[in-house]
């Protein structure tokens, strides 16, 4: 994947997204949160690729203080937001994106949910996502990741929390009372055999769920919908968890509210 990142150009950008759009926009997505790893002239090639692709395009530009490629990093969380501002004085719909706590540490994180409270910004952040994640978060701050998240003020009614397939019922219940989503993005997790998210227990809590195609590894929201619920029977041991207006809404209303959309 880094190799991957490593040969992207703003050229490249334009091109390979502006087919990976119009796959999408044709498979049934009308909106994608694209989370952006590659750079400021990147993130205007993919403004200009889903323009040209005819589907509606929020940039969460990814904040990276260590790890990844040196192409991903800014060098303080000044320069994160100078790319934010500068991106939404475009007209563009703009999000945060701290990539991860491995990513950002805890004074990153404060910044960061302090920038998005004030601005009134959709905030996206993975966590939850791997073992060895909770492990490296734990050992460095003494708390897993949404714990973490929930302690540098990250947590509230515009966060996404993408993936949570490791949460523990403390880290669950905090995503409750705090009002944030989480992103499940089903055909990718199981791509890559991170695990499933723990949808009984997310269910059970009231937590706002909307999926994600992530690593493209499909580009029909009907599959990941599927798979959400196949995921909830095989964990409930139920067939009728999901109604399917239900499915249509996480799908639809919950995907939009997660982007600030609706």
């Amino acid at each position: 994947m880094l190799r991957e990142a490593e040969r992207q150009t703003p050229e490249s950008v334009r091109t390979g997204y502006t087919e990976a759009y119009r796959e999408m926009h044709a498979a049934g997505y009308t909106a994608v949160g694209e989370f952006h790893y590659l750079g400021y002239q990147e993130a205007l090639a993919a403004l200009e690729a889903a323009a040209e692709a005819g589907i509606e395009l929020v940039l969460l530009l990814s904040a990276y203080a260590r790890g990844g490629l040196e192409r991903f990093r800014q060098s303080s969380p000044a320069e994160y937001f100078g790319q934010v501002e500068s991106l939404r004085e475009t007209g563009a719909r703009v999000g945060l994106a701290p990539h991860s706590v491995r990513a950002c540490p805890a004074e990153w994180l404060e910044e960061i949910g302090r920038h998005a409270e004030r601005e009134g910004l959709v905030l996206h952040v993975h966590a939850g996502e791997q073992p060895r994640e909770i492990e490296q978060c734990l050992a460095e701050h003494g708390v897993r990741p949404i714990e973490l998240l929930a302690r540098t003020g990250c947590l509230g009614p515009r966060t996404t929390v993408v993936h949570a397939t490791h949460a523990s019922d403390g880290e669950l219940d905090l995503l409750a009372e705090a009002g944030t989503r989480v992103c499940v993005c089903p055909t990718t997790e199981a791509d890559l055999g991170d695990g499933f998210a723990p949808l009984d227990r997310i269910l059970a809590r009231g937590i706002g769920v909307c999926i994600g195609s992530d690593s493209n590894v499909s580009v029909d929201p009907n599959e990941e919908l599927h798979e959400l619920d196949w995921i909830a029977r095989r964990l409930t041991l139920r067939r009728d968890v999901f109604d399917a207006d239900r499915l249509r809404a996480i799908g639809a209303e919950e995907g939009a509210a997660g982007l600030g959309l609706a």
